[in-house]
């Protein structure tokens, strides 16, 4: 016989999974050490370096509950930085 009853069950979360449409509204600054902007995009696609398949539409961030940290983030290279600030050349 099936009955239907509610138990209390733990769980142990780990990670929130954020995607998040910009439609071509993605802003972000680029600065230097001192706090001076390097570069500045008001509107535009997400760019490359960020993490998922995005399709330079979707922000996609895995967060780890625990630390509060970005866990999908990758490791940037000066190249990544680069095609960041002057795209038209890459």
């Amino acid at each position: 016989m099936e009955i239907n009853q509610l138990k209390q069950v733990k769980v142990d979360a780990k990670t929130i999974k954020l995607c998040l449409k910009v439609r071509d509204r993605f802003s972000y600054i680029i600065e230097d050490t001192q706090g001076d902007v390097l570069f500045q995009q008001d509107d535009g696609y997400v760019p490359e370096f960020m993490p998922g398949e995005h399709y330079g539409d979707y922000v996609i961030l895995d967060i780890d509950i625990d630390s509060g940290q970005i866990a999908n983030w990758p490791k940037l290279t000066a190249a990544d930085i680069e095609k960041a600030i002057k795209p038209d050349e890459y």
